[in-house]
């Protein structure tokens, strides 16, 4: 994933979504696209067409924060956009070594023992530390059980990226799939701007663009996101369907990594079916876990 490419695949991507409406332009009638044209957001960022095009380009090196300012301001970036274009930024300066997480794999890293003392204490939901591709690193019982299909599917390799693309089973445990594939690619690209030189990362990316049309189409759409608190639906083969809130904290002792909790609205049915499934879990917890028929 060349930095210019994405610079470049990025900025012409948000232009596309810009109508001439949206940015308070006149319409006219001969245009072979729906966004705005070049010459036109170098208009909004008061900046010369011949400028805008070298950024467009993927020529970041060296752009003032004032500009990037005016180039997300001109392209109504949200607050995630404009984070992963001061990614970019950094990248293509190399000023974003010492920002840059720790590279790590599921294979070197191992939690702290406190912090599996910590996951372990969270008895009432799903808890568990994931990075930015999306591996699932640590987690609690709870945890463990809820994602028994992600850690039981041999090629998923605990990772939630696989599992939604390129494991069928994943299509029933999410109600909303379309949702949850455009949350993981988001993620994932989000990464990509953020820790650029992440091999791993580069890898899964390119199984998943081979594997998977459905990937390969989203992951050129260019989007971001900030993922940090929300609510999801899931249909668990042991307990049912389970409406959960979630929250993402960012760990300040490893960068880079995200501890997530999922829990239920109290007195809800969910609620009772997080119950049932750490029964479920307590029976589980000594062997490996199997996948349950829907049958």
């Amino acid at each position: 994933m060349d930095n210019r490419d994405e610079v470049r695949e990025f900025l012409t991507s948000r232009r596309a979504k810009i109508t001439p409406e949206r940015a308070g332009l006149p319409a006219g009638s001969r245009r072979r696209v729906p966004g705005l044209r070049r010459s036109e957001v170098a208009a909004l960022a008061d900046m010369s067409v011949e400028y805008y095009a070298k950024l467009e380009r993927g020529n970041l090196a060296g752009v003032s924060p004032s500009v990037l300012e005016a180039v997300a301001r001109a392209l109504q970036l949200d607050d995630a956009e404009r984070a992963h274009l001061l990614h970019l930024a950094q990248a293509a300066n190399g000023s974003d070594v010492l920002t840059r997480p720790r590279r790590r794999t599921t294979r070197q890293w191992t939690p702290h023992r406190s912090l599996q003392w910590t996951l372990d204490a969270i008895t009432a939901g799903p808890a568990f530390v994931r990075n930015g591709r999306l591996d699932l690193l640590a987690a609690n019982q709870l945890a463990r059980a809820f994602y028994a299909d992600v850690y039981a599917g041999p090629h998923n390799h605990a990772n939630l990226a696989r599992f939604n693309f390129l494991d069928p089973v994943s299509r029933r445990f999410y109600p909303d799939w379309e949702l949850f594939a455009d949350m993981a690619v988001a993620i994932l690209r989000t990464e990509a701007g953020r820790n650029p030189h992440d091999k791993d990362l580069h890898d899964l990316v390119g199984e998943l663009s081979t594997r998977s049309e459905e990937f390969r189409t989203r992951w050129g759409a260019h989007n971001v996101r900030h993922h940090g608190t929300g609510v999801k639906r899931f249909r668990h083969p042991a307990v049912g369907d389970l409406t959960l809130a979630f929250e993402g904290l960012g760990m300040a002792a490893e960068p880079g990594l995200t501890l997530t909790v999922y829990t239920a609205e109290p007195g809800s049915p969910s609620e009772e079916g997080l119950r049932l499934l750490a029964s479920w879990a307590a029976t589980e917890e000594a062997g490996t876990p199997t996948r349950h028929s829907t049958g």
